[in-house]
């Protein structure tokens, strides 16, 4: 059978094959510790459970408006005025399945064949192949520790071309745990207004930030910036709601109904009663993601610290999200070959740099207990150790 080329043009998610593979191991009855998984550990929140348990009874499991149930769009437009200060309605926002259908969504209804799309690198693994799935041209920019993995305002002008039609900002980063400040998005801002290009803000990580780090959506800061961007967010990291596959996007009215149309021919109407779920997780009270925040930093405090004493790692400590990104590159392995000795040897399970377009790097979630990181950091030191 020939496939579609389409299909030869991407490569199946390495952070999901190697969860699998740790997953499988651990079926099997061998002591794991995993530090791959890219979600909260804890469970949704008991007020949101409920919501949609009430909807199920209350017959909310038919189909519903593509865009998403009304109330939910509205709850979005105002959290996204109250707290990003976005000026939307419910007719910019549209409900996906999940974050991830939000921005392929968004590829299909922006992207004609040779459209380049910049993405800083590292990149969340699905950027690229979502782009070439459009008939898009992903154009990677590299970043490093010295700039503490963020693209400059250089860097994205000298980039852009006559062919640019979209930058993806990633701010929390996964993987690195980047925050840009609000003096480096206004000066990105700058150079998309003077370059008239489009922005996308993958912005799912913005409720989980430590110590003084400002989280500031780049629509923003003005008008004609506003203009330009499309904003990404959901609610599986904050409301550790994984499973629930919400995802929103909004933006002009164009292309919110662009998308619309384009979801109504392939999947329809987000989970109707896992939507009330989440008019519960965005109009009732935070406290439940302030608690997760404060878990995650003590564990990012004990990671970091760990990470930082074994020779031959060289880790920047992250402002946002649950990751750290090591370079493993003194230890003369690619990132492949580190992961794949690592889960065979000594039953630790990390993601390979490769995968985010850094291959002398892993990635390691903290989304997980303490002591699971104390032994698996211990196994890793113990790992590392050996190959230097």
């Amino acid at each position: 059978m020939k496939l579609a080329a389409r299909v030869g043009q991407v490569t199946p998610s390495l952070t999901l094959i190697i969860s699998a593979k740790a997953k499988a191991m651990k079926a099997e009855g061998i002591d794991i510790c995993s530090f791959s998984a890219g979600e909260p550990d804890f469970d949704t929140p008991e007020h949101i459970k409920a919501a949609a348990k009430q909807a199920i009874d209350s017959g909310k499991t038919k189909y519903g408006p593509a865009a998403g149930e009304p109330k939910l769009r509205e709850a979005i437009a105002h959290k996204l005025r109250t707290d990003n200060h976005l000026d939307y309605n419910a007719k910019n926002v549209i409900v996906t399945n999940g974050g991830k259908h939000s921005l392929f969504n968004l590829m299909l209804a922006l992207l004609d064949p040779g459209d380049e799309v910049i993405i800083p690198a590292p990149y969340w693994v699905s950027y690229p192949d979502m782009v070439k799935l459009a008939s898009g041209k992903p154009v990677i920019v590299s970043t490093d520790d010295q700039s503490g993995y963020k693209i400059t305002p250089d860097q994205l002008r000298q980039a852009i071309t006559a062919q640019t039609k979209l930058f993806i900002l990633n701010s929390p980063s996964n993987p690195t745990g980047a925050v840009y400040t609000p003096a480096e998005i206004k000066a990105l801002a700058e150079v998309i207004v003077e370059k008239d290009i489009l922005v996308v803000s993958d912005e799912i990580y913005e409720k989980i930030i430590y110590d003084d780090t400002q989280h500031i959506s780049i629509g923003s800061l003005g008008s004609e910036i506003f203009a330009r961007t499309i904003i990404s967010n959901g609610f599986a990291k904050a409301y550790s709601m994984t499973g629930w596959r919400l995802g929103y996007l909004a933006g002009s009215a164009e292309i919110i109904k662009a998308v619309t149309t384009i979801q109504s021919h392939s999947t329809s109407n987000v989970c109707t009663f896992a939507q009330y779920g989440a008019i519960a997780a965005v109009e009732g009270s935070q406290d439940c993601v302030e608690q997760m925040r404060q878990a995650f930093a003590q564990r990012r405090q004990v990671m970091l610290e760990r990470l930082n004493a074994i020779p031959g790692l060289i880790t920047v400590k992250p402002d946002g999200a649950f990751y750290l990104f090591a370079n493993i590159s003194k230890t003369g392995m690619t990132s492949l070959e580190f992961c794949d000795a690592l889960l065979e040897q000594e039953r630790v399970a990390v993601i390979p740099g490769i995968a985010f377009g850094a291959d002398d790097h892993i990635r390691l979630s903290y989304a997980t207990d303490t002591p699971t990181i104390e032994k698996g950091i211990d196994r890793l030191e113990k790992f590392v150790r050996s190959h230097l």
